[in-house]
């Protein structure tokens, strides 16, 4: 029965969709497979039988129904799977293909084979270059140095949606950070209407709620400290977000991500090796980690201070693995007395917790200073002209207060973070831009894509932040399309 109908589908071409039809048009697609190993599993027919049945059981309702399948086979999975078995990414890659092709054409799904998509071919991914061209004229892609998600097994950067529970998803080794150069995606601009959109979607309520935590609005303020360097008295403007404008009085110390940029900058000269040193050891905390509520604070003082801009005090910089660059400014106002965490870490280094919102629901000692931070509203106190507002009044007169000294602003903010794009890897379409010493960054002309990957025995990741293709003068050298000079390809 089965080969009957397997030959007699084939002759017919029953699953080749036409071009022109007077059938309403339906697509079914489905999540591509990696071609990252011997064979498919059982976990990938339950998806593919699924969507098959969607596909037949539309074409009975008479659609003109396109199914295609296809391969995902650029990639960390293909390529580390290449690297597990000794065999060049190309000919693995090909290989896993045929073999899953064969697979899939056993069970008969309703794919439209004349349609078939390789990621990995020339022919495909000219047209992801000319998208990322696209996107990097309207400023969509750009290059930025950041603290990235570090692999030390497959040896190159990570999205932090590949990171899960602190380790990498591909091989499940610790991650850690390093500080690169990397090309990113602009998805912050489309934050907002990421997040008005879900209402527009027919989606499961949990995973909607899953998507607006992922986004992360917040609304605040956004609030300049001005930092002393205790290297040479320079002063810095030290931007923070917070929700929280009515504590601002509260604020008892900063921190900064040890990772920030303004840390060398402002260290005192006695406390650098300590700073270095804690630095260096942030760097091996895998970000989770550092999330945790349950993880002892630790920290250390930069010498440095700030000034609160709401009451002139000179406040201590310190630099916590808690404080995270990728969040907000990568800095906080500590306000100790009304934060978990703050009341935590200076508990622990005897920092002082001013009281500023008053409440009596707070927990309390016996001598009525406040046993654990008070998260809540309630009355200003200890907050100069603005004692006994509401904090819902305090925000905003705090907030006008700051911006008519220009040391505030209201302000929004996101959880959602620009996406790390390039990888340090071999097997990835090339990222089609020439660095040119007189022109500067040139994108490559859309007349010469696609920028073809070259066929090289040595893949392997080097480890030094760079890709293989960096070793390749006969990739890397070029001339730009600009002066007609000596120029370099981008080899991420």
């Amino acid at each position: 029965m089965e080969p009957k109908w397997h030959r007699i589908w084939q002759e017919t071409a029953t699953h080749k969709t036409p071009e022109r039809s007077e059938k309403p048009k339906y697509y079914c697609l489905d999540m591509f497979p990696y071609p990252s190993g011997s064979g498919l599993h059982v976990g990938h027919l339950r998806g593919y039988v699924l969507s098959d049945v969607w596909a037949r059981y539309k074409k009975l309702q008479g659609y003109n129904v396109l199914h295609p399948m296809g391969w995902d086979s650029f990639g960390l999975p293909a390529e580390n799977d290449a690297i597990k078995r000794g065999i060049h990414p190309r000919i693995n890659t090909e290989k896993n293909i045929q073999n899953m092709k064969r697979q899939l054409e056993k069970i008969d799904a309703m794919y439209d084979w004349s349609r078939e998509i390789n990621t990995s071919s020339p022919e495909y991914y000219k047209w992801t270059q000319w998208i990322f061209l696209k996107m990097y004229k309207k400023g969509l892609a750009y290059r930025k140095m950041v603290p990235i998600n570090w692999c030390p097994s497959c040896k190159t950067g990570l999205a932090n949606e590949e990171v899960v529970n602190g380790r990498c998803e591909r091989c499940e080794s610790p991650v850690t950070k390093k500080n690169l150069m990397q090309w990113m995606l602009r998805i912050t601009r489309y934050a907002d209407r990421l997040l008005k959109d879900l209402d527009k979607l027919d989606w499961p309520e949990k995973v909607k709620t899953m998507q607006t935590n992922w986004i992360g609005y917040s609304e605040g303020a956004e609030v300049v400290f001005k930092a002393l360097s205790a290297r040479n008295k320079e002063e810095f403007d030290i931007p923070v977000f917070t929700t929280r404008p009515d504590t601002l009085f509260g604020a008892t110390y900063m921190v900064l991500a040890p990772e920030h940029e303004l840390v060398e900058k402002i260290t005192s000269p006695y406390q650098g090796k300590e700073v270095q040193d804690y630095v260096r050891q942030s760097e091996r905390v895998p970000e989770v980690e550092r999330l945790s509520e349950v993880k002892q604070k630790t920290g250390v003082f930069t010498g440095a201070y700030a000034i609160n801009p709401v009451n002139g005090e000179k406040t201590p910089v310190w630099i916590s693995d808690y404080v995270l660059l990728a969040y907000g400014t990568g800095a906080i106002m500590a306000v100790p007395a009304h934060d978990r965490r703050d009341f935590e870490f200076a508990t622990k280094f005897d920092l002082p917790i001013r009281e500023v919102i008053y409440s009596q629901k707070a927990e309390r000692k016996k001598d009525v200073s406040l046993k654990e931070a008070y998260l809540e509203e309630g009355k200003l106190i200890n907050s100069g002209a603005f004692n006994g507002l509401s904090s819902q009044e305090a925000r905003e007169k705090i907030t006008q207060h700051l911006a008519q000294k220009k040391l505030g602003k209201k302000s929004v903010s996101y959880k959602l973070r620009d996406w790390v794009f390039s990888r340090q890897r071999y097997w990835g379409e090339p990222i089609p831009i020439i660095y040119c010493s007189r022109c500067g960054e040139i994108p490559v002309p859309e007349k010469d894509l696609p920028v073809e990957l070259p066929q090289v025995e040595k893949y392997q990741p080097t480890g030094t932040g760079k890709s293989p293709l960096e070793n390749i003068p006969e990739f890397a050298n070029t001339t730009c399309p600009g002066c007609g000079g000596p120029a370099k390809r981008e080899t991420d």
